[in-house]
């Protein structure tokens, strides 16, 4: 992790959760509901301290879980939205973005494991009216791990305030794919590391054609009703949440002029689809978390998929590569820690754990510039008090 980081980190928990103003209505500071407290009166402290006193300049609302052996805790601040101020809705449903990665990782490891998907089989064997020759040294193992060299397709808008204009296009993942693929590779496929959605699109086109199926009734049959994930779904072409949600801002110019937030909840996800659509709560990541970590989702050698991370460097930082199939890994508070983050306009969401499931998070924040180039201070605070500072 940069250094910068690590300073905004470290300041982060200097500051305790000062990150601005409260906002609106809401402006004293609201209760923490918490579910079921630990023994552990330091975790309990240090993640209390990370949400309390929202809503504030960089998030409106946090939903957070912690399990493990090491320790639970449950708790919830913020409000369900500016405009009421009532207090955050701990059980409800927000957007994962790309926690989504890992779910269709997971389908494409349960179809390796049955044989229908070979991970070493060029992507093109399976879309070959999809996938250029430009782009046939490009293996499914390399779309899970972004080290395909697939460069991003081109949608409209530069700045958040034309994607707010473009919110409810839909864009099929077919034409997402013919645009990247049209445009020459960033690098030789297996040589670097570049952390885009488009190799899980094409993830996800090849589930649907190996399975004759619908991505999302994969998802669903797999790894939804197995693990009685109730609360989760894939969207489709709906750009509203269905179900209870805590709203989500955006701070961008309005349309007097002026800079302030504007409710983006309502928000179509199909640029995204396999890569980035889910919607979900706390309680059923928690469970999907425990249950991928045990080895109950991805069985066998091929979960070591999840938890190997490519040999190569990053295209942006010349960092090690730090994706692996699905997942990420950072070393926090002296050991490794894998998960993944997701981001939308007005969420952030992840999921976390130590391999050995000793202390799992999953959180999500109703952040005020979700896919800035800044982490938001809640999520830093959250993610530090959880696993601790950066090694």
């Amino acid at each position: 992790m940069r250094a910068s980081t690590r300073t905004l980190l470290a300041a982060a928990l200097v500051l305790g959760v000062a990150a601005g103003p409260a906002l609106g209505p809401a402006a004293a500071a609201q209760p923490i509901a918490t579910a079921r407290p630990t023994r552990d009166t330091d975790l309990a402290k240090a993640m209390a301290a990370a949400i309390v006193g929202l809503p504030r300049a960089d998030a409106t609302a946090a939903l957070v879980r912690v399990g493990g052996t090491e320790g639970s805790w449950q708790g919830s601040s913020g409000v369900h939205d500016l405009e009421s101020g009532a207090p955050a809705d701990p059980a409800a449903r927000f957007r994962a973005g790309s926690v989504t990665k890992v779910f269709t990782a997971a389908v494409v490891l349960q179809l390796a494991a049955e044989r229908r998907i070979d991970l070493d089989r060029p992507a093109r064997a399976y879309l070959p009216d999809l996938i250029p020759a430009r782009y046939a040294g490009v293996s499914v193992r390399q779309l899970l791990n972004h080290t395909h060299g697939i460069p991003a397709p081109d949608l409209p808008g530069g700045t958040v305030e034309e994607w707010y204009e473009h919110r409810f296009d839909v864009h099929a993942p077919e034409k997402l794919v013919r645009s990247a693929t049209a445009k020459p590779r960033e690098f030789r496929p297996g040589t670097r590391q570049h952390y885009l959605n488009i190799g899980y699109t094409i993830a996800g086109l090849i589930v649907e054609r190996v399975t004759g199926d619908s991505y999302e009734r994969q998802v669903e049959r797999r790894i939804l009703r197995p693990l009685g994930l109730g609360d989760t779904y894939l969207p489709g072409g709906a750009a509203g949440i269905s179900g209870p949600h805590n709203h989500g801002y955006q701070t961008m110019r309005l349309d007097d002029g002026t800079t302030g937030l504007r409710d983006v909840s309502v928000w179509g996800t199909s640029d995204a689809w396999a890569a980035g659509d889910l919607v979900s709560t706390t309680v059923d990541l928690e469970r999907f978390t425990r249950a991928l970590f045990a080895g109950r989702v991805v069985r066998g050698p091929l979960l070591e998929e999840m938890f190997t991370l490519p040999k190569v460097t990053d295209l942006t930082t010349g960092d090690p590569a730090a994706y692996s199939a699905g997942l990420s890994m950072k070393r926090l508070g002296g050991r490794e820690v894998w998960g993944k983050t997701g981001g939308r306009w007005g969420y952030n969401a992840a999921i976390a754990s130590t391999r050995d499931g000793s202390r799992t998070l999953v959180h999500s924040v109703n952040s005020t510039d979700a896919k800035g180039r800044d982490t938001a201070p809640t999520v830093l605070n959250v993610m530090v008090a959880a696993y601790g500072l950066p090694d």
